[in-house]
């Protein structure tokens, strides 16, 4: 294939290429009026992610309006625990709420039947690899272990997941186990995921940067590297961008053991250090999403710099976290005029 399909691939595969690819996480969303139409006529979210037309026409939004360099399957990360049977609903002003799951409920956690359940999500991809530009490059994600781990212990999101750590101090084996699960399943949705048309996949660990030296090796490197082996040994060719929020200094240790082909980079990362991480490989981010909510010169200033910085080497230009509702949509399309107006 050529054009935009190749750039993505190209940079993953480690080459420069200039002006970058880009795209933004939660590209669609909120921000978009069009976005906004389609789910209130979806039911709940999760009716939303479980239905391949809705879905498909969701992701399909920001590049019909942008024409960005990828598409990003729309789901959630949260549909790895529903699943697992644990209640997982959607409510309004207060976000995900499930079942929070104790070390019993963990011993008597099964994998049969998950793949089944999400069968209407991999029906998105298939349609989505249809139905996309063939210079588009698809991507398809899920959560990391220790995140989906966060909202399975606690049954909602807190604001340092004190319940997940805490739980993990209190039940090392439990929740070791409860790593394991959530890592081989979702490896094999990973290879759903590429074997219905993916290009590429994304694991999201949002919740990364809360962790300590120890723990961080614990509960996000090790469990990561697990699944990239699992998906590896079955798919050799697979292509893993991995995106540890808050990471730090652990980025470099991250890269190396997990042997993802690309790191996705956060807004706190200093450029001169994602310069450095850049060295080893491909890196994907990392522009402060408020700058994209700002507009003006503080967005052209925040794109200058990072290709400044990095557009000399392997980069996937992207927001440092996902796009904000708060969002212009007219500012994603000056970015997008930077991005694609720079040269090397």
């Amino acid at each position: 294939m050529t054009g935009a399909y190749r750039k993505i691939i190209e940079v993953l595969e480690g080459q420069t290429v200039s002006p970058p690819p880009v795209w933004l996480m939660r590209q669609a969303g909120r921000y978009l009026p069009e976005y906004r139409e389609t789910r209130a006529t979806a039911g709940s979210f999760l009716d939303l992610c479980y239905t391949p037309d809705l879905a498909v026409e969701v992701t399909l939004q920001p590049i019909r309006r942008y024409g960005f360099d990828a598409a990003i399957l729309f789901s959630d990360i949260l549909v790895i625990p529903d699943a697992l049977h644990r209640n997982v609903r959607f409510v309004q002003g207060e976000g995900p709420q499930m079942d929070p799951i104790d070390a019993a409920g963990i011993s008597a956690l099964k994998g049969e039947g998950v793949l089944a359940h999400l069968a209407p999500v991999i029906e998105t991809v298939r349609r989505l690899r249809r139905e996309l530009p063939e210079e588009t490059t698809l991507l398809g994600f899920c959560g990391a272990p220790w995140t989906v781990a966060t909202y399975m212990i606690a049954g909602h999101g807190t604001p340092d997941q004190a319940p997940a750590r805490l739980f993990a101090y209190r039940h090392p084996e439990a929740f070791e186990r409860l790593l394991s699960v959530l890592a081989e399943i979702s490896a094999e949705y990973l290879i759903a995921q590429i074997d219905a048309g993916a290009d590429a996949v994304q694991i999201f660990d949002s919740w990364a940067g809360v962790l300590g030296e120890k723990e961080f090796e614990a509960y996000a490197v090790k469990p990561v590297a697990r699944m990239i082996e699992i998906v590896r040994s079955e798919r050799p060719q697979a292509k893993i961008i991995a995106f540890a929020k808050g990471a730090g200094l652990n980025l470099k240790a991250y890269r190396q053991k997990t042997r993802a082909d690309a790191i996705g980079l956060d807004w706190s990362v200093p450029l001169s250090f994602a310069a450095e991480l850049q060295k080893d490989g491909p890196v994907q981010g990392n522009l402060d999403p408020m700058r994209v909510v700002a507009g003006g010169k503080s967005l052209e200033d925040g794109i200058d710099a990072i290709l400044e910085k990095l557009g000399q080497g392997p980069l996937i230009f992207n927001l440092g976290h996902g796009i904000t509702p708060e969002a212009n949509p007219d500012h994603v399309t000056k970015l997008i005029e930077r991005v694609r107006g720079a040269a090397a």
